[in-house]
């Protein structure tokens, strides 16, 4: 295989421009075809946000039970969500034992409706 002589300019070869993306009904045009919220598409903020929008509150037990996950794991997705505002942590105590209550926020279920909604959008488009 020869190799390109020093200096030379390898010129790129000419490629089709791809196709329009096509929007999807139900999302805003400036946020794209294909936005979707990355805070909650990850699987267990998603699974913590639905379990919360179904329960008035969970405790950190509660939700790593659902989960079938980590503390380590639970409590870095549980802030991620609580530093969007999409819930809210209660510490307190049971006797000498350390209990954390999650709650889903105004904003965390608004932003739970909007991604289901964008994903019902999705599958309908391509069911069509």
């Amino acid at each position: 295989m020869a190799k390109p002589q020093r200096g030379r300019r390898i010129e790129p070869q000419e490629k089709e421009a791809p196709a329009p993306l096509r929007t999807v009904r139900g999302k805003a045009a400036a946020e794209g075809p294909l936005a979707l919220d990355r805070l909650i598409h990850e699987r267990l903020r998603l699974g913590i946000l639905s379990a919360l929008a179904v329960n008035e509150s969970l405790s950190f037990n509660d939700l790593k039970r659902l989960m079938q996950t980590t503390d380590g794991n639970l409590s870095v997705h549980a802030r991620k969500l609580e530093e969007a505002g999409y819930v809210t942590c209660a510490k307190s105590f049971e006797g000498r034992v350390p209990k954390t209550e999650y709650t889903i926020t105004a904003v965390g279920r608004r932003a739970l409706e909007r991604y289901l909604d964008h994903m019902e959008a999705l599958i309908k488009s391509t069911r069509g």
